[in-house]
């Protein structure tokens, strides 16, 4: 069974920021996009800048990732 748990917006702001940082996102740039993830506006409330913004470090955190994934997968396969 699922429970659910309460995040708190300075909780979410702090997980977003450490994701986006850890996977290659500036410490500034990934500071605003958390918290502009964190307060959870609809896309449709948000300025053409934060949007920018935001698609920006999505697009930089998932190259980040995907890098990290192939490092791993890498190092298994040497492993073994």
């Amino acid at each position: 069974m699922q429970g659910k748990f309460f995040m708190s917006q300075e909780e979410k702001e702090k997980l977003f920021h450490t994701q986006l940082v850890k996977y290659g996102v500036r410490y500034e740039k990934a500071a605003r996009v958390a918290n502009i993830l964190a307060c959870g506006k609809s896309e449709e409330l948000l300025t053409e800048e934060e949007k920018k913004l935001v698609t920006e470090a999505c697009q930089q955190w998932l190259t980040g990732h995907k890098r990290h994934k192939q490092m791993v997968s890498l190092f298994q396969d040497i492993k073994s």
